[in-house]
């Protein structure tokens, strides 16, 4: 079998899918991962790693950017298309920073105009009723909270559009690595809020630009009814 015999690169998800492959880097080598980007380069697309460590993205061609946060790495020989609409990133505190940058780090490899508001938690809910404004411009809201997971119910209980709540494995005690945050979310009483898994910025980023191709027109002629 050949070395590349392990790596099975999905190069026509963006054609299918209309989202190119993020590679889930944090059970990877260094030589896998070393080899899927220079597959991906050879033909001139781009590449994310999510959970890619420091050690591994030092590794890696220094044409990419790494953000040591969120621990994304990332290379775009040719920049992704402009994707029309745009996302909020809502977060209830500083502490849920990496989550908070993987969902921004991907919408923005995707195309997708992001905004980012932080530190907006129910602790002190003034500094949320104070950016309503701002999400109501939106087209879709990520919403990413530890601890009891409040904020989610909250922005979907005021803002009309989806929400796509992102439990964090921030808090102390019973929070139990986000599975406090996850429950509550799940059981949520703000009808229609989505909810991922915990810590998935990237799937709550590849979430919204699902919504985000639908609400495009110039998707319908793709569409086969």
């Amino acid at each position: 079998m050949g070395k590349d015999a392990d790596l099975r690169l999905d190069y026509d998800r963006a054609e299918r899918l209309g989202f190119p492959e993020i590679v889930y880097g944090e059970s990877k080598s260094v030589d896998q991962l070393q080899r899927l980007v220079a597959g991906f380069e050879v033909r001139n697309q781009g590449v994310m790693i999510s959970r890619c460590a420091p050690e591994k993205a030092a590794a890696l061609p220094p044409r990419g950017v790494y953000d040591a946060v969120a621990r994304t790495w990332m290379h775009q020989p040719v920049p992704s298309p402009s994707v029309p609409g745009n996302v909020a990133v809502v977060s209830a505190g500083t502490s849920d920073a990496p989550v908070v940058r993987e969902a921004l780090n991907t919408l923005r490899f995707l195309g997708v105009q992001a905004m980012d508001i932080q530190d907006v938690g129910v602790a002190a809910i003034y500094r949320l009723l104070e950016r309503l404004d701002d999400l109501a411009a939106c087209d879709v809201i990520i919403c990413v909270a530890g601890f009891e997971g409040a904020l989610a119910s909250v922005v979907a209980g005021q803002c009309p559009q989806p929400v796509i709540a992102v439990p964090t494995s921030v808090g102390y005690g019973v929070a139990q690595n986000g599975t406090a945050a996850l429950h509550a979310m799940l059981a949520s009483c703000a009808n229609g809020l989505m909810v991922m898994n915990v810590d998935n910025g990237v799937g709550a980023a590849l979430a919204a630009r699902r919504i985000l191709r639908l609400l495009s027109p110039c998707q319908t002629e793709n569409r086969t009814d």
